[in-house]
């Protein structure tokens, strides 16, 4: 799949999750309408499925990364951009088996957060992002450095 393709699915996923947050509807329901006007090749399309159920998958685990990174901003009292942006990001981060560079999922939130949240969104994600990607290195090397009993 093309670069542009990954970065238009991330778009349409953060997308679909924030409407789903903002109104409570069903985020199957949302994803599927957003998909149906998108005209993503099939692969794009699944792309985010993936991002949008990965996401609802381990969501309580994502929020509770978010919550310990982002004390000072109570989940329910953070701009709905920026928690989602956050969720998708961190889902790629720590739960995509698919792995893109990091530098990449961090930049694309970035991006996001400024494109559709408030002036300071684009410094706060990539702040949380960083603390996030920083203990997952951390665990990654410490399971690297361990030798077997």
């Amino acid at each position: 799949m093309p670069a542009g393709s990954r970065r238009r699915s991330r778009i349409i996923a953060f997308q679909a999750l924030y409407e789903a947050d903002q109104s409570g509807h069903e985020t199957a329901e949302v994803l599927d309408r957003h998909l149906d006007g998108s005209n993503l090749s099939e692969g794009a399309a699944g792309f985010v499925r993936e991002l949008v159920d990965g996401v609802g998958e381990h969501r309580e685990e994502i929020d509770a990364m978010i919550g310990e990174r982002a004390s000072a901003f109570p989940l329910g009292e953070m701009a709905p951009v920026d928690r989602n942006v956050l969720r998708l990001a961190i889902f790629e981060i720590c739960f995509d088996n698919r792995r893109a560079p990091l530098a990449v999922v961090i930049n694309e939130a970035v991006e996001l957060a400024k494109g559709y949240g408030s002036e300071s969104s684009g410094r706060f994600v990539h702040g949380v992002l960083g603390s996030v990607a920083g203990a997952q290195q951390a665990g990654a090397d410490a399971a690297q450095g361990q030798t077997p009993a």
